[in-house]
């Protein structure tokens, strides 16, 4: 290893703890279908493999399109008894799930540092994120709610009332295998859909875990139905393009939510989009500089930079940027590189090669144009796909990593001079799913908000993700939230009813007063 951040170090599968074999031999390796385990229509199956060290965790069942029809069919047959049972049944329900998730949240943190190489502290963190939006729609469940009243001219009385929209095919990423599986289930089965998952090829394991625990609380047999595949488009069209389907929510790239909308769009479906992100961090000349840099740290390295709601482009007012730009570094520098169930460890690995190859690229090009290397800029030798945490300064208009979303530990600088050029900078994207500002000027902040073209917005903080807050963008980011009130209404279909004036005779006028 070539850099001053630490090495990692890594654990065979003959190596491994005693509590990391159980808790493997515990992941349910088959797909989810009716209420039961079991094969692959043709017994396929694929290897999970730790990023960390590249040794395989588990072999799972690898769904066929048949499969994913047959996991429809499951979700069908138990719509009409989902869809009527009592909402304080469904509320319950999700009560027990997350109240038993926080009794295991060890394993699952313990999972997901597994297969998808987070640093332990943080997968615990998604453990209590992901656990929210469990208890979050639990209450949500029960407060699903309309409106009765009279129509303006007096003639009648109009009832807007709310049902589910019927079956959902959910499509979850691999960077949060659990926050991003309970983001979408909790709100469809506290609106009263049944639901096919498809979890990332890459960590299907937290996702198949999990599911496990909503049968073990009581969910009925169909009501979630899971399908992990290597082949996601030969599963996804069928299902797509079956009428029986009524809603399809997905978390990725944006040209893959394209293809998706596109296959949608030939059923008309209700869609959730929450697609990539290119967010802009600004740090004006009066920002507080400790708060200031602790967001940054927050708001670029959490998940190891493998956020869609990652810091991308970092503009800091020319006045501040060397003092910022030295704060920043220090502690980067200080930061351990390492298999995630280590002591101490900050940065974890990327997912795989083929991310390490990307943000080396995007660092390669923007030194080529002329951006200073602060520390960092290089994989790490050895075991597992890691890179080491990195910041540039002095990127140049034009570099790669200013358009491409990172999805890796890199922090790169540029200034600005006024607040129009940095508001300007911030909007020069096709991406709007979040922003981050720090300024002590109130009036500032409140420009800042209208101002600046995204779904989301931290204003003074690194963070800005809550079960109770609607999450998602706009512009080529997606469409549709998830989370606070308006996740559980993208479940819900909204039905107005004209009755007659009821003080009216249907056959003599006034009879009834």
């Amino acid at each position: 290893m070539t850099t001053e951040t630490n090495a990692t170090t890594t654990a065979p599968a003959a190596d491994r703890t005693d509590a990391e074999r159980e808790l493997l031999a515990r992941v349910p390796t088959g797909l989810l279908v009716d209420g039961a385990w079991q094969p692959s229509a043709d017994g396929r199956t694929f290897a999970v493999v730790d990023p960390a060290t590249g040794e395989t965790l588990l072999d799972i069942a690898d769904a066929t399109a048949e499969d994913g029809v047959r996991a429809l069919d499951a979700a069908e047959a138990a719509k009409t008894g989902w869809a009527t049972t009592p909402p304080r049944h469904r509320a319950e329900l999700l009560r027990r799930a997350f109240d038993l998730l926080q009794e295991r949240r060890e394993d699952f943190a313990l999972l997901m540092t597994l297969e998808m190489g987070k640093p332990l502290a943080e997968a615990r963190g998604e453990v209590a994120y992901g656990g929210e939006f469990l208890r979050w729609f639990s209450e949500e469940a029960v407060r699903i709610g309309g409106s009765y009243g009279t129509n303006p001219e007096g003639t009648g009385r109009a009832t807007v009332s709310h049902k589910p929209v019927g079956p959902a095919f959910l499509i979850t990423p691999w960077n949060f295998p659990l926050a991003m599986a309970t983001r979408k289930i909790a709100p469809a089965l506290a609106a009263g859909c049944t639901v096919v998952v498809k979890p990332a090829e890459l960590t299907p394991l937290t996702t198949l875990l999990f599911v496990d625990l909503l049968r073990e609380v009581g969910l009925p047999a169909g009501v979630v139905n899971v399908v992990p595949t290597t082949r996601a488009a030969d599963v996804s069209a069928p299902v797509i393009a079956d009428p029986r389907l009524r809603k399809l929510s997905f978390t990725g790239s944006t040209p893959v939510g394209r293809t998706l909308l596109a296959q949608a769009a030939q059923n008309v479906l209700r869609t959730s989009m929450e697609l990539g992100g290119n967010a802009p961090f600004l740090v004006f000349a009066d920002a507080d500089l400790d708060l200031a840099v602790e967001g940054a740290l927050a708001a670029k390295f959490r998940n190891t930079g493998q956020a869609c709601t990652a810091a991308n482009r970092f503009l800091v007012h020319e006045d501040i940027v060397d003092e910022f730009t030295r704060r920043v570094t220090a502690r980067v520098e200080a930061m351990r590189v390492g298999r995630g169930t280590e002591d101490d460890v900050a940065i974890g690995p990327l997912i795989d090669d083929r991310a390490v190859d990307k943000a080396h690229r995007l660092v390669t090009d923007a030194l080529d144009r002329g951006a200073t290397l602060r520390t960092g800029g290089h994989p790490v030798d050895g075991p597992g796909t890691f890179y080491a945490p990195t910041v540039l300064t002095d990127v140049q208009p034009g570099s790669d990593l200013l358009r491409d979303e990172i999805f890796g530990p890199v922090l790169a600088i540029r200034t600005f001079r006024t607040e129009d050029e940095a508001v300007a900078a911030a909007n020069d994207t096709e991406y709007g799913l979040v922003g981050y500002a720090f300024t002590e000027d109130p009036a500032r902040g409140q420009r800042l908000m209208e101002r600046l073209e995204t779904g989301m917005l931290g204003l003074n903080t690194g963070v800005v993700s809550n079960a109770s807050a609607p999450f998602g963008g706009v512009k080529q980011s997606g469409l549709g939230r998830e989370g606070g009130g308006e996740g559980i209404a993208e479940y819900l279909e909204t039905m107005y009813t004209l009755t007659p004036d009821p003080f009216r005779s249907t056959t003599t006028e006034g009879a009834a007063r």
